[in-house]
């Protein structure tokens, strides 16, 4: 029978939230922490002792012994170092528990260590993380103990940024500056901050642990490098949204329950298209909050699926043949007088606001297709952009027929005179109601899609953090605002001006808008007629990141700098051959340790087979084609895997970072797709019990 659960009081239970502040802080240092939150500045260090006090007794409280500047270095994932809050003991022996100001604010770990793209050498270790005030507090438990960790950015000894989260703060502030000066114009006087809210649906499989241990390509490179395809996929439909099964519920009930108590808004779960694929979705939080969150929301189910004696698969592509995993990233600005910028309201045609908020955006959009493309771009998303499962390579925007009529009309004429209706839809079932339908469809091939009040960016892959694409919409959303408050400032004719603005925008960017369908050939035929990029891989947008357009964007925000997209650019460089190697190590690995002995063991006994039935005066046949069909895919197995070391050899020799990266894309994939084909022909050949691993079936279907 299930426990009853208070979510109520459950929720943020490890989180020292707003309300935990206002009990344990003085009325005037909780004032001057909201006031910093809000509008900026820094904490006295009187205040920030009193902080780190309160924070700790409530930690102690709930059995922490430790604590730690968690942050986002350019890993990917987040990293941790714990410091007990003991100190020296008094005269007594007794052991005191401190933790100061100082400590909370900031912290020193060892910068060289992270990826750094060469802002930091070996002998330049000093790196320097910096309590996020605006992200709270929160308790994390594990085999370690109870531990307070403090959301924190994370710099160079000079202050370059060697984070996620550093450019993300950044680009929110810039964001709301330009967005302010677009409200302002509108009358909106009352607000002071405009923020990007962010709504990160997270993707994920999950395997048995048993199996998962029995494959090395899922331990060292999170997804299945061989495998032939089980007997059924996903093409019944009939997993997506299906009852959920018993062992799984079970770890959603658990994921749910940790989660709440780490203030994280988990609402939505269910079974995604694939086997063995599923769905979490949180409510809308601030962006930055919604990236830590995310980076929880990853940690946790990671941890939470061993209990289970599951494991989570977060890889964009585990298996091939079936769904890959993306991260669908919910993206709209709200005024802290509570506007949604993005809400188009009953008439979008007649809301003046909108339009040019919406021309902006598409003039964002166009203007930077590449860099978008470019912060949804990593190693395990190549696999799944493009597919009939994912939105293409091509950036491109769906508005819905309602509001492409708009501008339509817009372009045409300069005027948005009627509005596409939605219409009644009618059930033809008497007890069911009939009911308004939306005035648009839904279009899931469509990389950036507006869905109602905000817009839905579709190509971020599931490990990925949150922090760069949000960084890179905020950024060049920012300037297409900043240009337009420009013009717009200094009109004499404001209703004119805005009028003319957004005619001009929409004119000029409407070949961003795509609402058909983004799998297609025709699309692809058609994008490029309109001179729109399409960018196949990770290794050809990394070049996008240092740009005369994109460093002038950047650094007019005070984003990045020229040295801190160049390091970037390194690190990208650098990830990407580091991943295709350990891939193509573990798939030689794999061929020579398991495959080729599995497969000669199968041969022998076929040879036996043949010369028993021989002489048992029998027609041996079909047992002599099979060993010959065997043979055959084992010796097409042994030529791939040389080609494979010999490719690897190569690489090893290469230097220019690069040149290196696109040695791995362009020769070491082929290699090793090229030692993939006749190793999954073999499994489909070789006996079961003989076959050194689990099979697709067993991981997908066996959970």
């Amino acid at each position: 029978m299930n426990e009853l659960i208070n979510v109520e009081e459950l929720f943020g239970c490890k989180v020292f939230t707003h309300r935990k502040m206002k009990e344990r802080l003085p009325k005037e240092v909780y004032r001057e922490v909201m006031r910093v939150r809000e509008q900026g500045g820094e904490l006295s260090l009187g205040t920030a002792d009193v902080v780190a006090k309160a924070m700790k007794d409530w930690a102690i409280e709930n059995g922490a012994t430790h604590y730690t500047h968690w942050f986002q270095p350019l890993t990917g994932i987040t990293a941790e170092k714990h410091d007990a809050f003991v100190t020296h003991p008094d005269e007594d022996g007794r052991m005191i528990m401190d933790f100061s100001g100082k400590e909370l604010i900031k912290g020193e770990p060892d910068a060289s260590s992270f990826p750094s793209g060469g802002l930091r050498a070996t002998f330049e270790a000093r790196g320097y993380t910096t309590w996020d005030i605006t992200s709270p507090a929160f308790l994390k438990e594990d085999a370690t103990g109870v531990i307070l960790c403090i959301p924190t950015a994370f710099c160079s000894y000079k202050g370059e940024a060697l984070d996620t989260k550093t450019p993300l703060l950044r680009s929110m502030e810039a964001i709301s500056e330009q967005a302010l000066r677009i409200v302002k114009l509108f009358g909106n006087t009352e607000a002071t901050k405009v923020t990007p809210s962010v709504g990160a649906e997270q993707e994920y499989f999950l395997v048995d642990r048993q199996k998962y241990l029995q494959r090395k390509d899922l331990i060292f490179a999170g997804r299945t490098l061989f495998g032939a395809p089980a007997p059924k996929g996903q093409e019944m439909d009939d997993h997506y949204f299906g009852t959920i099964r018993e062992r799984v519920g079970a770890y959603m009930k658990d994921i749910n329950i940790e989660l709440w108590k780490l203030g994280v808004s988990a609402k939505t779960q269910h079974n995604e298209a694939a086997p063995a694929q599923h769905e979490l979705a949180p409510i809308y939080e601030t962006a930055n909050i919604a990236a830590d969150h995310n980076q929880l929301v990853m940690e946790t189910m990671k941890k939470v699926a061993g209990r289970h004696g599951l494991t989570c698969l977060l890889h964009e592509k585990p298996f091939a043949g079936v769904n890959g995993s993306g991260k669908h990233d919910n993206w709209s600005l709200c005024t802290d007088n509570g506007v949604n910028m993005l809400e188009p309201g009953e008439s979008p045609n007649e809301n003046i606001q909108f339009l040019l908020v919406l021309a902006c955006i598409m003039r964002a959009v166009d203007k930077h297709a590449d860099l978008l493309r470019q912060s949804a771009a990593n190693v395990g998303n190549d696999h799944r952009l493009g597919g009939n499962e994912a939105p293409p390579a091509i950036i491109s925007i769906f508005l819905g027929e309602q509001l492409e009529d708009v501008v339509r009309q817009l372009v045409e004429t300069g005027q948005a005179t009627h509005l596409t209706e939605g219409g009644k839809l009618e059930t033809g079932v008497s007890t069911l109601p009939d009911f308004v339908k939306d005035a648009t469809d839904r279009n899931r091939t469509s990389p950036f899609a507006f869905t109602g009040n905000k817009f839905e960016f579709r190509s971020v892959g599931a490990s990925d953090s949150i922090g760069s694409p949000n960084t890179t919409l905020n950024a060049i959303v920012a300037e297409a605002f900043c240009e337009a408050a420009d013009v717009l400032e200094a009109a004499e004719d404001f209703d004119q001006a805005v009028h003319d603005l957004i005619k001009k925008y929409m004119t000029e960017h409407q070949r961003i808008i795509f609402n058909g369908n983004g799998y297609s050939q025709e699309w692809v035929e058609e994008a490029a007629r309109r001179g729109l990029p399409n960018i196949g891989s990770m290794v050809g947008t990394i070049e996008t990141l240092t740009t005369e357009k994109s460093i002038a964007l950047f650094e007019k925000f005070h984003i990045f700098t020229k040295a801190e997209l160049e390091a970037r650019k390194e690190v990208l460089y650098d990830t990407f051959s580091k991943t295709i190697n350990i891939e193509a190590l573990t798939m030689i690995d794999m061929t020579r340790k398991q495959i080729l002995p599995a497969v000669v063991k199968y041969t022998k006994s076929l040879a036996d087979t043949v010369i028993a039935v021989r002489e048992a005066g029998a027609d041996a046949t079909v047992q002599s084609e099979l060993l010959k069909e065997v043979s055959e895919k084992l010796a097409e197995t042994k030529a791939a895997l040389n080609k494979l070391e010999e490719a690897e050899a190569t690489a090893k020799t290469m230097k220019c970072p690069k040149e290196l990266a696109f040695y791995y894309n362009d020769t070491v994939k082929v290699a090793m797709e090229a030692l993939r084909a006749p190793v999954d022909k073999l499994e489909m050949l070789v006996a079961k019990e003989i076959w050194p691993m689990p099979s697709y079936g067993d991981l997908l279907f066996e959970v």
